[in-house]
Protein backbone atom coordinates (compact mmCIF):
# COMPACT_ATOMS: atom_id res chain seq x y z
CA UNK A 1 0.00 0.00 0.00
CA UNK A 2 1.23 3.33 -1.25
CA UNK A 3 1.19 6.63 0.85
CA UNK A 4 -2.39 8.33 0.31
CA UNK A 5 -2.26 11.96 1.43
CA UNK A 6 -6.45 12.53 0.56
CA UNK A 7 -6.94 13.98 3.74
CA UNK A 8 -4.46 16.72 3.72
CA UNK A 9 -6.48 19.76 2.09
CA UNK A 10 -8.70 19.04 4.21
CA UNK A 11 -7.22 19.04 7.93
CA UNK A 12 -7.66 23.26 8.23
CA UNK A 13 -11.42 22.61 7.89
CA UNK A 14 -12.13 19.41 9.90
CA UNK A 15 -9.99 21.26 12.75
CA UNK A 16 -12.03 24.04 12.68
CA UNK A 17 -15.16 21.34 12.56
CA UNK A 18 -13.94 19.28 15.18
CA UNK A 19 -12.82 21.74 17.71
CA UNK A 20 -12.60 19.94 21.23
CA UNK A 21 -14.60 17.20 19.83
CA UNK A 22 -13.01 13.99 18.79
CA UNK A 23 -12.79 12.89 15.35
CA UNK A 24 -14.63 9.27 13.97
CA UNK A 25 -12.56 7.23 11.81
CA UNK A 26 -15.00 4.02 10.22
CA UNK A 27 -13.06 1.39 9.07
CA UNK A 28 -9.02 2.82 9.88
CA UNK A 29 -7.38 -0.01 8.90
CA UNK A 30 -3.52 -0.24 9.90
CA UNK A 31 -3.73 3.53 10.87
CA UNK A 32 -2.18 5.70 7.85
CA UNK A 33 -5.31 8.30 8.80
CA UNK A 34 -5.44 8.36 12.37
CA UNK A 35 -1.88 9.04 12.01
CA UNK A 36 -2.41 11.75 9.56
CA UNK A 37 -5.53 12.96 12.52
CA UNK A 38 -3.12 12.74 15.15
CA UNK A 39 -0.28 14.06 14.14
CA UNK A 40 -2.55 17.17 12.68
CA UNK A 41 -3.55 17.39 16.65
CA UNK A 42 -6.97 15.76 16.41
CA UNK A 43 -8.43 13.79 18.72
CA UNK A 44 -9.35 9.91 17.17
CA UNK A 45 -11.67 7.51 18.00
CA UNK A 46 -11.38 5.11 15.28
CA UNK A 47 -12.33 1.16 14.43
CA UNK A 48 -12.12 -1.13 12.49
CA UNK A 49 -13.77 -4.13 11.93
CA UNK A 50 -10.24 -6.64 11.69
CA UNK A 51 -8.54 -7.02 14.94
CA UNK A 52 -5.07 -7.48 13.47
CA UNK A 53 -5.53 -4.21 11.78
CA UNK A 54 -6.84 -2.74 15.31
CA UNK A 55 -3.97 -3.40 16.95
CA UNK A 56 -1.71 -2.40 14.19
CA UNK A 57 -3.25 1.18 14.51
CA UNK A 58 -3.15 0.84 18.36
CA UNK A 59 0.72 0.80 17.55
CA UNK A 60 1.40 3.20 15.06
CA UNK A 61 -0.80 5.74 16.81
CA UNK A 62 -0.75 4.94 20.86
CA UNK A 63 -2.26 8.94 21.43
CA UNK A 64 -5.74 7.65 19.62
CA UNK A 65 -8.84 5.39 21.09
CA UNK A 66 -8.91 2.55 19.04
CA UNK A 67 -11.10 -0.28 19.08
CA UNK A 68 -12.32 -3.26 16.81
CA UNK A 69 -16.49 -3.85 16.17
CA UNK A 70 -18.34 -4.36 13.11
CA UNK A 71 -19.88 -0.71 11.82
CA UNK A 72 -22.87 -2.23 12.24
CA UNK A 73 -22.41 -2.09 16.23
CA UNK A 74 -23.42 1.09 18.33
CA UNK A 75 -20.50 3.64 17.50
CA UNK A 76 -18.10 4.55 20.36
CA UNK A 77 -18.88 7.81 20.20
CA UNK A 78 -22.78 8.57 20.86
CA UNK A 79 -25.18 11.09 19.64
CA UNK A 80 -23.75 14.37 18.45
CA UNK A 81 -20.33 13.78 20.42
CA UNK A 82 -17.83 13.76 16.73
CA UNK A 83 -16.76 17.14 15.74
CA UNK A 84 -16.33 14.95 11.87
CA UNK A 85 -16.33 11.28 10.86
CA UNK A 86 -13.78 10.00 8.23
CA UNK A 87 -14.41 6.86 6.05
CA UNK A 88 -12.41 6.37 3.22
CA UNK A 89 -12.92 3.28 1.23
CA UNK A 90 -15.38 1.30 4.17
CA UNK A 91 -19.04 2.13 3.36
CA UNK A 92 -19.74 -0.58 0.51
CA UNK A 93 -20.14 -3.67 2.01
CA UNK A 94 -23.40 -3.39 2.42
CA UNK A 95 -26.91 -3.78 0.62
CA UNK A 96 -28.19 0.05 -0.43
CA UNK A 97 -30.98 0.18 2.44
CA UNK A 98 -28.54 -0.62 5.01
CA UNK A 99 -25.59 2.05 3.28
CA UNK A 100 -28.27 4.32 3.78
CA UNK A 101 -29.14 3.40 7.06
CA UNK A 102 -25.20 3.82 7.66
CA UNK A 103 -25.39 7.55 6.30
CA UNK A 104 -27.91 8.13 8.47
CA UNK A 105 -26.46 6.72 12.18
CA UNK A 106 -22.96 8.78 11.15
CA UNK A 107 -25.01 12.18 10.54
CA UNK A 108 -26.72 11.21 14.19
CA UNK A 109 -23.46 11.23 15.69
CA UNK A 110 -22.10 14.19 14.33
CA UNK A 111 -22.76 17.44 16.04
CA UNK A 112 -24.49 19.75 14.53
CA UNK A 113 -22.43 21.14 11.75
CA UNK A 114 -19.91 18.78 12.07
CA UNK A 115 -17.83 17.49 8.70
CA UNK A 116 -18.58 13.87 7.12
CA UNK A 117 -16.04 13.11 4.63
CA UNK A 118 -15.64 9.89 2.97
CA UNK A 119 -14.62 7.86 -0.51
CA UNK A 120 -16.23 5.10 -1.87
CA UNK A 121 -15.60 2.88 -4.73
CA UNK A 122 -16.29 4.26 -8.14
CA UNK A 123 -18.99 2.11 -10.46
CA UNK A 124 -15.69 2.83 -12.66
CA UNK A 125 -13.11 1.36 -10.25
CA UNK A 126 -12.35 -1.99 -13.09
CA UNK A 127 -9.23 -3.33 -11.13
CA UNK A 128 -11.12 -3.63 -7.74
CA UNK A 129 -14.29 -5.31 -8.92
CA UNK A 130 -16.92 -2.84 -10.49
CA UNK A 131 -17.05 -5.13 -14.08
CA UNK A 132 -17.36 -9.08 -14.25
CA UNK A 133 -18.37 -10.13 -10.74
CA UNK A 134 -22.34 -12.05 -9.76
CA UNK A 135 -24.66 -9.01 -8.87
CA UNK A 136 -26.79 -8.92 -6.00
CA UNK A 137 -28.43 -5.53 -6.88
CA UNK A 138 -27.49 -2.44 -9.00
CA UNK A 139 -23.85 -1.55 -8.28
CA UNK A 140 -23.92 -4.63 -5.82
CA UNK A 141 -21.56 -7.52 -6.61
CA UNK A 142 -20.15 -10.31 -4.91
CA UNK A 143 -16.10 -9.64 -5.53
CA UNK A 144 -14.36 -12.92 -4.90
CA UNK A 145 -16.53 -14.50 -2.17
CA UNK A 146 -17.39 -10.92 -0.48
CA UNK A 147 -20.23 -7.79 -0.98
CA UNK A 148 -18.89 -4.90 -2.56
CA UNK A 149 -20.59 -1.87 -3.45
CA UNK A 150 -19.91 0.81 -6.34
CA UNK A 151 -21.30 4.43 -6.69
CA UNK A 152 -22.58 6.34 -9.46
CA UNK A 153 -22.73 10.41 -8.92
CA UNK A 154 -26.53 9.91 -8.71
CA UNK A 155 -25.85 7.32 -5.72
CA UNK A 156 -23.20 9.36 -4.19
CA UNK A 157 -25.59 12.64 -3.94
CA UNK A 158 -28.70 10.51 -2.70
CA UNK A 159 -26.40 9.77 0.36
CA UNK A 160 -26.38 13.41 1.42
CA UNK A 161 -30.00 13.93 -0.11
CA UNK A 162 -31.35 14.84 3.71
CA UNK A 163 -29.73 16.55 6.32
CA UNK A 164 -26.49 17.38 4.51
CA UNK A 165 -24.94 20.09 2.86
CA UNK A 166 -22.65 19.31 0.26
CA UNK A 167 -19.40 20.82 0.14
CA UNK A 168 -17.38 19.13 -2.53
CA UNK A 169 -18.59 15.61 -4.63
CA UNK A 170 -15.78 14.74 -7.05
CA UNK A 171 -14.53 11.77 -8.88
CA UNK A 172 -11.00 10.63 -8.38
CA UNK A 173 -8.00 8.23 -9.01
CA UNK A 174 -5.53 7.15 -6.38
CA UNK A 175 -2.93 4.54 -6.59
CA UNK A 176 -3.02 3.74 -3.19
CA UNK A 177 -3.41 0.28 -3.68
CA UNK A 178 -0.62 0.02 -6.54
CA UNK A 179 -2.82 -0.31 -9.40
CA UNK A 180 -5.23 3.04 -10.01
CA UNK A 181 -8.68 2.98 -8.36
CA UNK A 182 -11.46 4.75 -9.02
CA UNK A 183 -13.23 6.91 -6.40
CA UNK A 184 -15.91 9.05 -5.57
CA UNK A 185 -14.60 12.04 -2.79
CA UNK A 186 -17.59 13.55 -0.45
CA UNK A 187 -17.33 16.38 2.12
CA UNK A 188 -20.68 17.31 3.41
CA UNK A 189 -21.90 19.42 6.38
CA UNK A 190 -24.12 18.21 8.72
CA UNK A 191 -27.14 20.63 8.17
CA UNK A 192 -29.81 20.82 10.36
CA UNK A 193 -31.97 24.01 8.80
CA UNK A 194 -33.99 21.79 6.99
Amino acid sequence: MLHDPWLAPWLPQLKDSAGNRPVLEIGCGTGADTATLAEAGLAVVAFDLSAASAAATRLRVPGAEVHHQDVRAPFPLGTGEAGAVIASLSLHYFPWAETLDLVRRIRETLQPGGLFLCRLNSVEDKHFGATGHPAIEPNYYLVDGQPKRFFDERCTADLFASGWQVLSMEHQTTRKYVRQKALWEAVARRDDRR
